[in-house]
């Protein structure tokens, strides 16, 4: 019974050394479960700050795209405005040359007139000379009569 007595006496003493070894254990363990939690919480967040990374180097790319479209969208509106100037100045040009052509053929109408007039005056000349000379010619050629 003295062993019994001794082996009862004994148990509570290992239970309390094992309690105060969990016990002296558990922080450390607390501490490596802690450490662990934030070695994958900085794992996690190292992820996340890489994937923002992407999506922000994405979202730069597709900016200078953007971009450049639009550079190119105003390059095009700009030779399109271009052309349009060039446009207008020659519908300008052919608009005063077709102007110069209608005053030289106004010109050339009043020309023209001109010269039927002067030749129409030279034709009354011309028939007034045959008919004076027919005049004269039979004048000439009839006898006296009276």
């Amino acid at each position: 019974m003295a062993d019994d007595t001794f082996e009862r006496a004994k148990k509570p003493l290992e239970v309390q050394r094992t309690h105060e070894k969990a016990l002296g254990e558990d922080p450390v363990g607390e501490q490596g479960r802690l450490t662990e939690a934030r070695s994958v919480m900085n794992e996690v967040a190292r992820g996340e700050a890489e994937q923002l990374r992407r999506l922000a180097e994405e979202a730069r790319v597709i900016h200078e795209q953007h971009r450049e479209d639009l550079e190119q969208m105003r390059q095009e509106r700009e030779a399109a405005r271009h052309a349009a100037e060039e446009a207008r100045g020659a519908a300008e040009q052919a608009r005063a040359a077709a102007e110069d052509a209608r005053h030289a053929i106004i010109d050339a109408v009043h020309a023209t007139a001109e010269t039927l007039s002067a030749n129409l005056e030279q034709m009354k000349c011309a028939e007034e000379m045959r008919r004076a000379y027919r005049d004269l010619k039979d004048i000439v050629t009839k006898p006296d009569s009276n």
